[in-house]
C-alpha cells in the first residue's frame, strides 16, 4: 500500500480527498459501513482513517452490595475494520493508535498485526480520558504521551522491539501521522508550548499532521504559519466537519474546545428545521473547502462520523 506522504508527493500540488469514519456500533455488520463509504468512492479518497475508542466501564452492584467494575466495548476493532475496507475498496486505511487502554506490549502486538496485513499508515494519538475519569490516565505499563508512542513505532521501524531477545527482528515501515490543533490543545498552557510538543513529535518520527476540525480557515492558515516558523515542515492536512444540528453549536465547542464563527452561528440560529441546518453546514464546508483548495492544502480530510450524505454533497462541489 502507499504511504500518506507518498500520496501527497505523487499528487504534485493537487489537493487530495480523504475521510475519517467511526467504527459502527456493536450489532451492526460490516455491510452497514460499506453502504456509507460506497457513495464516496467516486471521489477517489486516497485514505480512510478509522478511529479507535477506548473501552468504557460500568459499575454493577453485586448481591453482597459491593460494586463490580465491568469493562464494556461498544464498537468492533479498528484493525479488522481497516482490513475489511482495504479488501473491499482497495484503498489505504489509517488506524488510530492510542496510548490509553494499552500496555506497550499490546501496542507492539497490534502494530505487528497491522504490518502483517500490509497496513503501513498509522495515526499516533494519546487519546482521551475515559468518561469515568476527569483527566487522562495511562494504563499500567502503557504510554503517557503521544511522543512515547511515536518513539515506540519509530523504534520498530528500525527493527527495535521491546524484547531484546528477538533475533533478526524485521523492521516495520510505518508512516506516522499525528494530530494538530489550529486552536491549541486545551491542555496546553499556550500556543508556544503546544507547538513545542508538536515539534517533538516530528523529531520523534511523525511525517504528517492532520488537524482537529475547525470552522474558520484563518485558524488553519495561522496554524500552518506558526508551524513553519517553528521549523515544522511536514504536510499539514486540514480536517473539516459540516454542522448538522443546532445542538452542535454547544456540543462541539464543549468537546473539542473550538470556536464557531459568528456568521455560522447566526445562520444556524435562523434555520427553521434540521434540513435547513444541514444545508447551512454543507454550504459552509463547501466554501471552506474551496478556499483551502485554492490556497494549496495538500489534502482535505472530512470527519464523516459514520454518515456520508453531507460529505458526498461537499465532494461533488470540490472534487
Amino acid at each position: 500500500m502507499t504511504k500518506i506522504v507518498d500520496h501527497i508527493q505523487n499528487a504534485k500540488g493537487k489537493t487530495l480527498f480523504s475521510i475519517e469514519i467511526l467504527p459502527p456500533m456493536k450489532g451492526h455488520g460490516v455491510q452497514s459501513l460499506f453502504n456509507e463509504i460506497e457513495p464516496l468512492m467516486e471521489f477517489d479518497p486516497k485514505f480512510i482513517n478509522v478511529t479507535y475508542h477506548r473501552e468504557e466501564f460500568q459499575y454493577k452492584k453485586r448481591e453482597n452490595g459491593l460494586l463490580e467494575k465491568i469493562s464494556i466495548k461498544k464498537r468492533p476493532g479498528t484493525v479488522g475494520i481497516c482490513a475489511a475496507l482495504m479488501n473491499k475498496f482497495h484503498v489505504d486505511t489509517v488506524p488510530h493508535i492510542i496510548c490509553g487502554g494499552f500496555t506497550k506490549e499490546e501496542t507492539e502486538n497490534a502494530l505487528i498485526d497491522l504490518q502483517f496485513l500490509g497496513i503501513d499508515n498509522v495515526l499516533a494519538l494519546r487519546g482521551d480520558a475515559i468518561k469515568s475519569e476527569n483527566r487522562f490516565a495511562p494504563t499500567d505499563g502503557g504510554h503517557s504521551y503521544a511522543t512515547e508512542l511515536i518513539e515506540q513505532i519509530n523504534n520498530m521501524n528500525k527493527g527495535k522491539y521491546l524484547s531484546s531477545e528477538i533475533e533478526n527482528a524485521y523492521p516495520t515501515d510505518f508512516c506516522i501521522g499525528v494530530a494538530g490543533y489550529p486552536e491549541k490543545h486545551f491542555e496546553a498552557p499556550n500556543f508556544q508550548t503546544d507547538l513545542k510538543y508538536l515539534k517533538q513529535k516530528v523529531e520523534m518520527g511523525a511525517e504528517y499532521i492532520v488537524t482537529q476540525m475547525f470552522f474558520d480557515n484563518n485558524k488553519y492558515f495561522d496554524f500552518v504559519a506558526r508551524c513553519r516558523d517553528a521549523g515544522i515542515n511536514i504536510p499539514i492536512i486540514p480536517g473539516l466537519k459540516s454542522l448538522k444540528t443546532a445542538r452542535q453549536l454547544t456540543i462541539l465547542p464543549s468537546i473539542f474546545h473550538i470556536d464557531l464563527p459568528d456568521d455560522l452561528v447566526a445562520a444556524v440560529e435562523d434555520c427553521k428545521n434540521k434540513e435547513d441546518i444541514k444545508k447551512v453546514g454543507v454550504e459552509w464546508a463547501i466554501q471552506q473547502s474551496k478556499e483551502l483548495k485554492e490556497r494549496g492544502a495538500p489534502c482535505i480530510h472530512y470527519y464523516s462520523m459514520g454518515k456520508s450524505d453531507d460529505v458526498v454533497q461537499i465532494a461533488k462541489e470540490i472534487f
